[in-house]
């Protein structure tokens, strides 16, 4: 999972830059932001120094998990879930939610749990699941020698 650069090393770097002599208009291009930002940020700059570009503290509540056990929980998502105790092959929000709970000693809501696993591409799945019977080779075999002989073919239309 790579990480982006905060907001606060992108006005650094973008009042670095301009100090050191590149044009506005490269530096905005470069870091993905536009003229004006640059502008704005570099005069907050020269009025207030390098307080000017800190970030400021966001309201709200402060997250549940910190970085480090986000990164945990996510991992576990690639084992089996029969490896941490359940019986089953399917993982889901409550169970998550309790393994949560029993790792970190962090009590979350599954619901809370399912959008905050949603928001990082993960949602629920069933295990795919395989009859025993099954053999793949003889599919495979019956899909390239026999199916072409009895598909449909295509009506072509006359040449006009």
């Amino acid at each position: 999972m790579a990480a982006f650069p905060s907001s606060e090393v992108v006005r650094r770097l973008a009042v670095a830059r301009t100090l050191d002599g590149d044009e506005v208009q490269d530096v905005a291009t470069s870091l993905g932001v536009s003229e004006r930002s640059v502008w704005r940020w570099l005069g907050r700059w020269r009025t207030a120094g390098d307080a000017a570009l800190v970030d400021a503290a966001r309201p709200g509540r402060p997250p549940k998990l910190t970085p480090s056990q986000e990164v945990r929980v996510l991992g576990w998502l690639d084992r089996s879930p029969t490896a941490f105790g359940f019986t089953t092959e399917r993982w889901t929000a409550t169970r998550v939610a309790s393994l949560i709970g029993r790792t970190f000693g962090v009590r979350m809501n599954h619901r809370y749990l399912s959008r905050w696993l949603g928001a990082r591409g993960i949602t629920p799945q069933l295990p795919q699941r395989v009859p025993r019977e099954r053999d793949q080779a003889r599919i495979d075999a019956w899909v390239t020698g026999e199916w072409p002989l009895i598909k449909k073919k295509r009506a072509t239309a006359p040449p006009r």
